[in-house]
């Protein structure tokens, strides 16, 4: 309880701001201590899931869920604990899975913890391997003194395809304005030696060919441009297609 000190209260006002302000320091300094035990904590745990994930095992990955945990995939499927558990198993024989995490980064808020880091994925299918990268943002919730995971959603990270050298005879082929809509086009046109794609902003971004009439920007490659050819082998037109999904047609003027 709090009291109003009067002037007789003076000679143990020093000797009560020094006790305060010790226990402050004190208080601060467990504060700390305790923040970067649950990091460490927080660190090792979403690293035991992955490895769990990985490795299909149905009782790390029981221990470490909460029992009312949301999951998203990378493949946008929501799943519970019963799902995740019970449909863990460790691969066939001749089949690993590795996933190392990397960019951990965990920020506290009391007794929540959210994590985002991507965890780096080595596929090893009888001799041949594969590698896939994935970004995910975890929620840990802390009760009696124990990290268990509330809520997770992974994405798949985007990688640009691998490029094509079309002949630079060819290159004049898809030199030309696209259409969407009256006031709205997209110009190509030849730079040095490549393609140039300048859009509403009017800055040329590099146009590469991961095949013959198959395109992407620098940068971006969940978008692809398709280009649709008539009869004659004339380029007419193009589709924008957003993450596998045609979402704009740009006609040739």
């Amino acid at each position: 309880m709090l009291r109003r000190m009067t002037t007789g209260d003076a000679t143990m006002r020093h000797g009560c701001l020094q006790g305060l302000m010790l226990m402050t320091a004190l208080a601060a300094t467990g504060a700390t201590h305790a923040t970067d035990t649950d990091i460490v904590t927080i660190t090792r745990l979403s690293q035991a899931f992955s490895d769990a994930s990985a490795s299909g095992n149905a009782k790390a990955l029981d221990n470490l869920l909460d029992a009312n945990v949301v999951f998203m995939g990378e493949d946008g499927t929501l799943s519970n604990k019963r799902d995740i558990v019970g449909g863990a198993a460790p691969p066939p024989q001749g089949v690993s899975n590795t996933l190392v995490q990397s960019d951990f980064h965990v920020a506290l808020h009391g007794n929540v913890a959210v994590t985002s880091f991507t965890d780096n994925a080595i596929f090893v299918t009888y001799g041949q391997t594969a590698h896939d990268s994935f970004r995910s943002t975890e929620v840990w919730l802390k009760e009696h003194d124990s990290w268990k995971m509330i809520s997770s959603q992974t994405v798949e990270v985007p990688v640009e395809p691998s490029q094509v050298h079309l002949p630079a005879g060819e290159l004049g082929q898809y030199v030309g304005v696209y259409q969407l809509a009256a006031g709205h086009i997209m110009r190509i046109e030849r730079q040095a030696d490549g393609l140039v794609i300048i859009g509403r902003d009017n800055k040329p971004l590099p146009l590469l060919a991961e095949t013959r009439d198959v395109m992407f920007k620098k940068g971006l490659p969940r978008v692809r441009f398709v280009f649709e050819r008539d009869a004659k082998g004339r380029i007419t037109g193009l589709d924008v297609r957003r993450a596998g999904h045609d979402v704009q047609h740009f006609a040739r003027s």
